[in-house]
């Protein structure tokens, strides 16, 4: 079984992604930002060591492929509703090594996806830890033991932390 990498994706819609700097340069250059940034981390984290899925939102665009942004050799799952509690644990359901990660670090490279599967091989979780608190990587060996996630605050300064309490267990930490 090979090792999976889940993308969290947005439909790339007007109005729709990066809205708190949207506030700042106005929504179409917003939305021109978040699609090359999409784009580039699409393109850099397919690799045949892995299997590369498109974790799509809203649910109706799961076909589509915006002019190409989403690949459509890209396999797709829709995210369900609610927070993103439900949403990552739904994730890490299956046996084996899982990874997920967003579309909005574009400095992100393939060799950080396979030090994150290389470490799962020793170790129960890795994670990347972002400068504001958050993580931009998170991986498994999956499944995840019930009640992981709820209890996390996401979007927080203290995402992190958070993450890796909840964890209690052997965590590798990547670095960018």
């Amino acid at each position: 079984m090979k090792p999976r990498l889940y993308i969290f994706a947005k439909a790339p819609r007007l109005g729709r992604v990066k809205t708190r700097l949207a506030a700042d340069i106005g929504h179409v250059h917003a939305r021109r930002i978040y699609r090359a940034m999409t784009a580039k981390v699409l393109r850099e984290m397919q690799d045949p060591r892995w299997q590369t899925i498109l974790y799509v939102t809203p649910d109706q665009y799961t076909n589509e492929s915006f002019g190409g942004l989403w690949p459509d050799s890209l396999p797709r799952l829709a995210q369900p509703g609610g927070d993103l509690t439900p949403r990552s644990a739904r994730l890490f359901t299956h046996k084996g090594p899982t990874i997920i990660i967003g579309t909005d670090i574009p400095a992100m490279q393939r060799r950080h996806i396979a030090d994150g599967f290389k470490a799962l091989k020793h170790n129960e979780a890795v994670i990347g830890p972002a400068t504001d608190g958050g993580f931009w990587l998170l991986g498994l060996n999956a499944p995840a033991r019930p009640g992981l996630f709820p209890g996390i605050r996401w979007s927080h300064q203290q995402t992190c932390k958070d993450m890796c309490a909840a964890i209690n267990g052997d965590i590798r930490f990547c670095r960018a």
